[in-house]
């Protein structure tokens, strides 16, 4: 198909320019300068910021429209940038570029939850210069970072500070997952009445395998020990790795951690493989199977996906009086108790009540524990920010080492969690943002430098 397209020509009556003629644009269809329809640069820019260069460009050869992939970071670069109006709250996160090395910060309207711009970096100075060349801004959303914090203090003075709701209940949660954990002897259900001494003290020894002596704990303190040697020496992640033959993540966890205990609270409560079954080796024992290799090949079949020789160790305190005593009742994980406690009671099954009213009965401090988190919860739901220096009181008073921990991380950004815990105002569009980020980056196959994910993240393909 041939279009006749009829347009005026402008001639310039000046000599002294350097353009004699103009031709007359035609809205919706020419440009000027234009190598494509506008039709099909929109298109080739959509592929563009959805696939970047290269991946782009294989695409538009196969829709019969090829371009270069130099092409298609140019239409990406051109594609205007929309300035926004008036803003009145602002929310402020970080995203990883490159994890663990290259970071960004994301800045949303909160009242549209448009992205409004992208800074190359997550360091005070950028968002105060950002802020500064924004005045008007009335609210910051904002997580419990100390650089967001000092950015909003000098680059917008005067400024409502709002910490993010979410991050103030997944903080709590994990003081309460220390607590439980410190208090796991309480997890332990009471002995049968019709259990002697020798099956209490049995039981005692099966629940309480990673006690401080234990081989775990002995080589999570001496990893702990190795692997802060080498960090102070200067060598990084992944020559730890190597040197110690561990994995990147491990020895990534064990440089971050501020002192063992850290560690050691997982690894004093870590369960064992076998815990859920123990009763049925117990009941063949005493039946008479003693052998470690044909159990191992039972309980297998039933989903066991440990070894022989971790069952030939549990079995071998019973071949002295060839008899096993009564099998312990598995006590709640941490993990399961932390729920528990954390999630609301209407949100638990009856045997799960059962359990938790169970346990608080028999630890006085996780009932102190569980108090605490209804009182934060009914203050964080129902916007009560005005109890919350009685709360911190009480904690101080009566709580758990980790919630006066947790308490002491409050006051030190005690107007902006009251403020959390008092506006409406939310992080909600920030959190939903970097999701949508990260979801970019990986349509964008890892070969997106800054300036594309920014076009991308900024103009929604």
């Amino acid at each position: 198909m041939r279009i006749r397209l009829l347009v005026r020509r402008f001639t310039c009556a000046s000599t002294t320019c350097r353009r004699r003629t103009f031709v007359e644009q035609v809205d919706g269809l020419t440009v000027r300068y234009g190598r494509h329809s506008l039709l099909l640069r929109e298109m080739l820019q959509t592929i563009g910021l959805l696939l970047a260069g290269r991946a782009g460009a294989r695409l538009s050869r196969r829709l019969a429209t090829p371009v270069s992939r130099m092409t298609l970071l140019r239409l990406v670069r051109s594609v205007p940038e929309h300035p926004p109006g008036q803003l009145t709250a602002v929310g402020i996160d970080d995203f990883a570029l490159r994890r663990g090395h290259v970071y960004g910060t994301i800045v949303i309207d909160i009242q549209t939850h448009r992205p409004l711009d992208v800074l190359p970096d997550r360091t005070a100075d950028t968002v105060a210069a950002w802020l500064t060349q924004h005045p008007g801004i009335a609210v910051i959303c904002r997580d419990r970072a100390g650089a967001y914090a000092e950015a909003a203090r000098s680059g917008a003075p005067g400024v409502v500070q709002v910490a993010d709701r979410w991050h103030l209940w997944h903080n709590l949660c994990e003081a309460v997952d220390k607590t439980v954990a410190a208090h796991r002897a309480d997890l332990r259900p009471e002995p049968a009445e019709h259990e002697d001494e020798q099956a209490a003290e049995s039981a005692e020894q099966q629940t309480d395998a990673l006690e401080i002596g234990g081989r775990l704990v002995t080589r999570t303190c001496e990893r702990y020990v190795a692997v802060q040697a080498l960090r102070e020496r200067g060598q990084t992640i992944t020559a730890i790795s190597r040197e110690l033959g561990l994995d990147k993540r491990t020895a990534r966890r064990f440089a971050r951690a501020q002192n063992v205990e850290d560690l050691l609270v997982k690894a004093r409560t870590r369960g064992s493989l076998l815990d859920e079954f123990k009763p049925y080796l117990h009941e063949r024992f005493n039946a008479g199977h003693t052998d470690a290799a044909a159990l191992t090949a039972k309980i297998t079949a039933l989903g066991y996906r440990g070894s022989d020789k971790t069952v030939r160790r549990y079995l071998q305190p019973f071949r002295v009086a060839m008899t096993a005593p009564p099998a312990v009742p598995l006590a709640p994980s941490v993990r399961q108790v932390t729920g528990w406690l954390t999630r609301h009671p209407d949100s638990l099954d009856e045997d799960e009540r059962l359990q938790r009213k169970a346990v608080l009965t028999r630890s006085p401090a996780l009932t102190t524990t569980a108090r605490h988190v209804s009182e934060f919860a009914h203050m964080l739901t129902g916007r009560h920010g005005d109890k919350l220096n009685d709360w911190l009181s009480d904690v101080d008073s009566a709580g758990a080492p980790a919630l006066r921990s947790f308490a002491n991380g409050l006051r030190r950004d005690l107007d902006a969690v009251t403020a959390g815990l008092t506006t409406d105002y939310s992080s909600g569009a920030v959190e939903g943002t970097v999701n949508r980020i990260k979801m970019i980056k990986r349509q964008m196959y890892g070969r997106a430098n800054f300036d594309l994910l920014r076009k991308r993240i900024l103009n929604p393909a």
